[in-house]
């Protein structure tokens, strides 16, 4: 690789030369992705299958959970709720501390 002479160049000629370089590290890392995600590609077909398939149906992959329901409600505002899972809510605390029961702000 040929040696670039920094010290003889200008502000303008150095900042223009980071933007090449920069672009060049880009292009270079797409290029490489490509070529890795080639080689897996061909090794999957060496197996019989199509890399889609096996990305999608891996085992490890998790369903996504669904929320639980609410199972407390403020009892002054129906809008404020709690699923019971989790850090309690300040207004579940609150009403704990004035002497209602857990049992009291069930829905």
């Amino acid at each position: 690789m040929a040696k670039i002479d920094l010290e003889g160049l200008t502000v303008e000629e150095l900042e223009s030369l980071k933007l090449d370089v920069e672009k060049a590290i880009v292009e270079a890392k797409v290029r490489r992705k490509k070529e890795a995600l080639a080689a897996v590609q061909a090794q999957a077909r060496e197996f019989g299958f199509d890399l889609k398939d096996l990305v999608n149906d891996t085992p490890s992959a998790k369903s996504p959970r669904s929320s639980a329901p609410a199972k407390y409600r403020h009892p002054e505002n129906d809008a404020l709720t709690w699923t019971g899972r989790g850090r309690k809510p300040a207004w579940f605390t609150e009403a704990l501390e004035q002497g209602m029961k857990q049992e009291d702000l069930l829905i």
